[in-house]
């Protein structure tokens, strides 16, 4: 009875290193880089930091434009305000048609022409005298 208990003993012992053999060989490659689901793991944990650097230029991009951003709608609205006072000061300038001259200036009249007269006259003997 104790040689059949050693040899079931035995049996079990051969049997426990046979599952432990084939479960050491699945879990390499299980965990193999290339292959594996540790090679999955490390392609995605190096696409992660890319990732996270794509991210640190965005954010930092972003924040300049929302610089430049601001600046530029300041100076439109300090450029608004200039038009806004220079858009009344023009109603205080009194209305002129374009096609007049303004009456400050007066119109210079030319002298009336006796109506027997033609506009034109040459005059042959100013030129010899020259």
């Amino acid at each position: 009875m104790e040689l059949i208990a050693d040899v079931l003993l035995a049996a079990g012992a051969l049997g426990a290193g046979i599952y432990c053999l084939v479960l050491g060989r699945r879990l390499n490659r299980f965990n193999d880089l290339e292959k594996g689901v540790g090679g999955a793991v490390a392609v995605l944990s190096a696409q992660v930091d890319d990732l996270t650097k794509t991210l640190s230029a965005a954010q930092s991009t972003a924040a300049n434009s929302a610089d430049t951003l601001t600046d530029l709608t300041k100076r439109a609205e300090d450029m608004s305000r200039k038009l806004e006072l220079q858009m009344a000061s023009l109603h205080d300038v009194p209305d002129v048609p374009r096609h007049q001259e303004p009456a400050t200036q007066p119109r210079p009249v030319a002298p009336a022409q006796p109506a027997n007269e033609p506009m034109f006259v040459r005059h042959r003997g100013a030129e010899a005298h020259q």
